[in-house]
């Protein structure tokens, strides 16, 4: 089996048969994960930017979604911590843009001072893999972030499924 080792994950494994998940790009490259931050409120940014640093993460950060969706044909993330409220482009908006364009291997962790839940609805519709309210407590995030960063990614080719049958 190929297997990579690293300081992020202490092992991952992968088979490569059909329907088998497909592992983070990070790691099957073997480099840090790379972290793109998109909002406009430096108060939170910052602080989100040096705790991720802080392990060791690639981090960027840019304070509006029409940048966002700039910086991730330029950066190739895995994954984006997304304000859902920013002037221009909101957060619904660049997830929108992913979808359309069919981005993939991506994680997305939504933050808001909203507590809609129509808007929570919306935003894992559209791809959204966790939401968290501001404020939120930093290793709340962190652990969001470890843990979508480790999260194998389903097979995308639905003939994979049917050849295995």
């Amino acid at each position: 089996f190929p297997c990579v080792a690293n300081s992020f994950t202490p092992r991952y494994c992968s088979i490569a048969t059909a329907n088998m998940p497909i592992e983070p790009a990070w790691q099957s490259e073997n480099r840090p994960p790379r972290v793109l931050i998109v909002d406009d409120d430096y108060e939170v940014a910052d602080p989100v930017k040096y705790a991720l640093e802080g392990l060791g993460f690639e981090v960027t950060h840019v304070p509006d979604g029409d940048r966002g969706v700039e910086a991730v044909d330029r950066l190739k993330p895995d994954l984006m911590v997304l304000d859902m409220m920013m002037p221009g482009r909101s957060g619904f908006l660049v997830l929108e843009h992913l979808r359309r364009t069919k981005r993939v291997g991506i994680r997305v962790i939504m933050v808001t001072g909203n507590e809609g839940e129509r808007h929570q609805a919306y935003a894992r519709m559209l791809g959204a893999d966790d939401y968290i309210h501001k404020p939120f407590a930093m290793d709340k995030l962190v652990t969001s972030a470890k843990a979508l960063l480790n999260t194998p990614f389903p097979d995308p080719d639905p003939s994979h499924s049917e050849s295995a049958q």
